[in-house]
């Protein structure tokens, strides 16, 4: 009966008012299988290449040009983990690791051993402040910490087993591996496995608790999607470059993803527009995951011209919406290269919705279709009323991806997840009538620049504690490079000649580069509603109308 009433066009059951996904799915291992995620990536790898036994390239660090082959990483990986377990024997499953470093081939080794040992790793940006990573270390509660030797000095909390300096050479060369069966470490799907910061509506970083079977789930759809699609027919080995950070959910699921499909990774420590076209040329890359200020400089920039990109096969774009306009722009200069879109929170293990065929990224200015073994509701938001298809609403979203919840957090885990395991994105959205879903709005008023998450709430405290300020106001100012950008309202206090120079500094000393304030207007009072919320809608239209009205 339920599924006669699903529409093959775009998964919607007029009986549940529930979209499906319209994706197959590659069946995932029995929930009482007990199974790592580093256990499953290396069956799938198995499985279909010969990448473990041959000497397929696995990791190439982009500055030094080292490689390590899949052999050797899976030696280290195993070095690592036995190593780990003699110096710490009380270390155990379910403990977390706390890791701050920047890219390099010292931090994938490091997730797949503490993932093989159930350890749960918890990857926070290098640029946090110290103020911000004491708040991480206090949801997360980690046992250790591992970081680079120039920027430990940033973690001041003390931690029962200490700080472990990646860059150091007792780390760099641990003793010889003993199997890691000698430690016996069953690890069930159901145990977490990772501890991902995401940026809450209510200005504070929430800790995203995601387990094994989130990351199974996850990796199994993206192999199944990869092995279905046309491209798997090319034996050449494909490259990908990563200018994520590995401690995003986007960076992190594609490190999974690559081991599991035997492709090979070349991760640049610092990102720098020119040295990413150079290493596409020199590493020969065909794919890349980026967010879409990149995908604006790639169709705008000269510098490309300077490059040969024509090993560019595909761009996979999320992270945030990216224009029609910056789309056509982008085909017209890459006429060979398809770009596809996606969108993902962390508490869904960054799964959501894509596009998988050809014909599918045509649709611009879409996130592409549901995934596979997710539901999704379109709730208006008012009445919590499920809609059909053209109807806005927030989007709701179910499946085995979704989060078991935030840690330390109970408050926020029931206010996001409700009792029927339904994960309340916080996005105004639609599916349009074949199943495309369409972002419109945030329906939760975080400012995304450049792919990270600005929560305004955060930054109005730190306004409205300048003494010279009386109110203030953060919206998203609509900026071509970066997606968006965190712009002031300030009201003075009476008397005060404050600048927007000097707000500007005073900020930016206390919060991460990419949260900076980089607008500033001043104003008699910030407009609220009557329970005293900023109606931000009113000081977005006041900007934009100010900005066109000075073109």
């Amino acid at each position: 009966m339920e599924h006669n009433s699903i529409n093959p066009k775009n998964g919607y059951s007029t009986h549940t008012k529930t979209f499906h996904s319209l994706r197959s799915s590659l069946p995932l291992p029995p929930l009482s299988q007990p199974i790592s995620i580093i256990q499953y990536t290396l069956s799938l790898l198995n499985s279909t290449t010969t990448a473990t036994t041959s000497n397929t390239t696995f990791l190439i660090d982009s500055t030094t040009g080292r490689r390590l082959s899949y052999s050797e990483f899976l030696h280290k990986t195993q070095s690592l983990a036995s190593s780990l377990k003699i110096q710490f024997p009380s270390l155990s499953k379910n403990d977390v690791a706390f890791i701050l470093s920047p890219p390099s081939l010292h931090v994938p080794i490091l997730y797949f051993a503490l993932l093989s040992l159930g350890i749960v790793v918890s990857p926070a940006n290098p640029l946090s402040s110290s103020t911000e990573l004491t708040h991480m270390i206090q949801l997360s509660k980690p046992t250790i910490a591992f970081t680079t030797s120039s920027i430990s000095h940033k973690l001041i909390p003390s931690f029962p087993l200490g700080t472990i300096l990646i860059d150091s050479p007792e780390f760099l060369e641990p003793p010889i591996a003993t199997p890691i069966s000698n430690f016996n470490s069953i690890v069930h799907q159901t145990d977490s496995a990772a501890i991902l910061y995401s940026s809450g509506t209510t200005g504070r970083v929430k800790g995203v608790e995601l387990t094994h079977r989130n990351l199974i789930a996850l990796t199994a759809g993206l192999y199944n999607n990869k092995f279905t699609s046309d491209e798997s027919e090319n034996a050449e080995q494909d490259v990908a470059i990563l200018t994520l950070p590995l401690f995003h959910v986007f960076g992190f699921f594609m490190l999974i993803r690559l081991a599991a499909m035997g492709e090979t990774a070349v991760i640049m420590e610092r990102f720098d527009f020119e040295k990413m076209l150079e290493a596409v040329e020199k590493y020969k890359v065909t794919y890349m995951p980026v967010s879409p200020p990149l995908v604006v400089a790639m169709a705008k920039s000269e510098l490309v011209l300077k490059y040969d990109l024509t090993s560019l096969k595909l761009v996979a774009c999320g992270g945030a919406p990216l224009g029609r306009e910056v789309a056509e722009r982008f085909k017209a200069r890459f006429s060979n290269v398809e770009i596809v879109q996606g969108y993902g929170l962390t508490e869904s293990t960054g799964a959501g919705t894509g596009m998988i065929r050809p014909e599918e990224t045509a649709r611009y200015g879409s996130a592409g279709r549901l995934a596979d073994n997710l539901e999704a509701k379109i709730v208006d938001p008012d009445s919590e009323e499920a809609l059909p298809p053209g109807k806005r609403g927030e989007l709701w979203i179910r499946g085995p991806t979704i989060m078991k919840g935030y840690v330390g957090d109970k408050q926020e885990t029931s206010a996001t997840l409700n009792s029927e395991g339904w994960l309340k994105t916080g996005d105004l959205c639609y599916f349009d009538s074949d199943g495309f879903l369409f972002i419109v709005d945030r329906l939760k008023e975080l400012i995304k620049y450049k792919a990270y998450q600005v929560p305004p709430a955060e930054l109005e405290q730190l306004l409205q504690s300048i003494p010279e300020i009386a109110d203030a106001a953060v919206i998203p100012y609509p900026d071509e490079e970066a997606g968006q950008i965190p712009m002031a309202y300030v009201v003075r206090k009476p008397g005060s000649t404050i600048s927007e120079c000097h707000i500007v500094d005073s900020i930016a000393k206390q919060v991460a580069p990419y949260k900076k304030i980089r607008r500033v207007a001043f104003i008699n009072s910030i407009p609220r509603s009557p329970a005293g919320k900023i109606l931000r809608r009113e000081l977005i239209d006041q900007a934009i109308s100010g900005a066109s009205a000075r073109l």
